[in-house]
């Protein structure tokens, strides 16, 4: 039996895998797992600095895995990548349900 798999069916796995080998990206993508936040609520959720945490969520935005939408002078992030969307949900909650939506705080 052959593989057909092709070298550039690996490499994209590669990046996508490059994308979730930062600590500050899996944060990133678990304050914003269950519910989209701005930048603030996400620097809140983590700990990281507003610098760290748009410069991350550019990354993730360039590689299709983020999306956001604007109101007002505020962007709201969510996850569009459904494949890491459902990862996310059950290494980070184990079924959990979230407790506060972020755009309403």
């Amino acid at each position: 039996m052959e593989n057909s798999t092709s070298i550039d069916d690996f490499e994209i796995l590669a990046d996508r895998f490059k994308i979730l080998s930062e600590p500050s990206r899996l944060q990133i993508l678990a304050a914003i797992c269950r519910r989209e936040c701005n930048v603030k609520e996400i620097c809140r959720r983590t700990g990281l600095h507003q610098a760290n945490v748009s410069k991350h969520l550019q990354l993730l935005r360039s590689a299709g895995v983020v999306a956001c939408r604007r109101v007002g002078v505020c962007r709201y992030y969510r996850i569009i990548d459904s494949d890491l969307l459902g990862l996310c949900a059950q290494s980070v909650f184990k079924g959990d349900k979230p407790s506060k939506d972020c755009t309403q705080e």
